[in-house]
């Protein structure tokens, strides 16, 4: 498993549900991964299961991540990934967790728990999304959320060295809506300091990131990187990104 805490900055992408052959090959053209520079910068693409194994291999000094793993390890689960297939197509990184998933498949603390459970064991980097909603945020239950979605989704032998936790307010995923600098410093302080077993963890921030707010985002004290998602799309904005 790859220790995380080499790099000063760690900027992922997430293509969600989307991708061709045809987009992958323009897109590889036009990232041109041989000029890229990643000696201090860990560079992650995720991308739809099925396209694992195109990218594999293809982008380096870059990193390849899957969008999700299931919960078991094998069997009767028709249409599952798992954990041993993602490191099998060469995955180092996962996320888990995203809104997405638990909002719209109703996965729980406890199911994103097992899955970076099963990651771990498969030595792969697990990448663990937390956020809240705009009604829980407007009754100013945004700590309370994210210290029990923390607290349950990570397990006791996950170390600073081998997880990622991505803080991706569910209200501003993308919305072009966005905290302001001091509300992301803050909560970016409040899970590094105040939660007890979690200090230091390397966090990043997600939602409506872009080239144009990615450098003040990442030049906070406490923000080790981003979560990029639609802007991530196009290969030349996720190098801006990356270099800002």
């Amino acid at each position: 498993m790859l220790k995380i805490n080499k790099f000063d900055r760690i900027v992922v992408a997430n293509w969600k549900l989307n991708g061709s052959i045809e987009f992958i090959e323009q897109y590889l053209k036009e990232l041109n991964c041989s000029k890229l520079e990643n000696s201090s910068i860990c560079g992650i693409i995720c991308i739809p299961s099925v396209y694992l194994h195109d990218l594999a291999g293809k982008l380096n000094p870059l990193f390849l991540g899957g969008q999700d793993c299931s919960n078991y390890n094998k069997g009767a689960y028709t249409g599952e990934v798992s954990a041993s297939m993602l490191k099998d197509s060469s995955c180092q990184f996962c996320i888990v967790g995203h809104s997405e998933r638990r909002q719209i498949f109703g996965q729980s603390n406890k199911d994103i728990c097992i899955k970076v459970m099963n990651l771990m064991a498969h030595n792969i980097n697990p990448i663990i999304c937390i956020g809240e909603t705009y009604e829980e945020k407007s009754n100013n239950l945004t700590k309370d959320i994210l210290y029990t979605q923390i607290s349950k989704s990570i397990p006791e032998n996950a170390t600073q060295d081998s997880v990622i936790i991505a803080y991706e307010p569910i209200w501003a995923i993308g919305t072009g809506l966005t905290p302001s600098l001091e509300e992301i410093e803050n909560i970016h302080f409040f899970i590094k300091n105040e939660i007890q077993n979690f200090e230091n963890y390397k966090i990043l921030y997600g939602g409506s990131v872009n080239s144009n707010n990615a450098s003040e985002i990442m030049g906070l004290n406490n923000v080790d990187g981003v979560l990029v998602g639609g802007a991530s799309l196009d290969a030349l904005e996720y190098k801006k990104i990356m270099n800002s």
